[in-house]
């Protein structure tokens, strides 16, 4: 969450000529409910099951980059199924960066709801703690700490679409 999945993807995509997803938006489309709408009524457990199943429908798709949320390979065996379908990336980010990120962006993010700047840090860090072991089963690693400007964001584009053509 707010490592430039979405950023990195598009452009990715627009770089390769190919369809962008985003799972979030696919299963908002699919389901007519914003995500925070699933959390509220099912839970976290019930979004996951929304989640993996929306996740293998999009796997079928040909020739697409799909960014997952950063909860999405903790779950099920999604990060195995993930490798199996095609190359996966995981974008390596510190906690100082994604709590800024995160700080400035607008979306809403149903777990991040209600915390200070202090409560903030310390989720991110105990996410990354608890979901590193699944983000690093990942067929690729990529450090986007400091993609910081266009310019860092287009040579960490660069990279993904090296290491997807290098893997097709």
């Amino acid at each position: 969450m707010g490592a430039g999945k979405t950023t990195v993807g598009k452009a990715l995509a627009k770089e390769l000529d190919l369809p962008f997803y985003d799972l979030d938006w696919y299963i908002e489309t699919r389901m007519h409910k914003k995500v925070k709408e699933i959390f509220d009524e099912q839970g976290e457990e019930g979004f996951r099951k929304i989640e993996r199943n929306m996740l293998h429908e999009v796997a079928e798709f040909e020739n697409v980059v799909l960014s997952c949320g950063g909860g999405t390979p903790c779950f099920f065996d999604n990060m195995e199924y993930m490798n199996g379908q095609g190359t996966v990336i995981y974008l390596k980010c510190s906690p100082e960066v994604l709590f800024h990120h995160l700080k400035m962006g607008k979306g809403v993010r149903p777990l991040l709801l209600g915390k200070n700047d202090e409560e903030l840090m310390a989720f991110i860090r105990e996410q990354l703690e608890r979901r590193e072991k699944y983000y690093m089963k990942a067929d690729n690693i990529v450090d986007v700490t400091l993609m910081e400007s266009p310019d860092k964001i287009a040579i960490t584009v660069n990279k993904v679409k090296e290491i997807a053509k290098r893997e097709q």
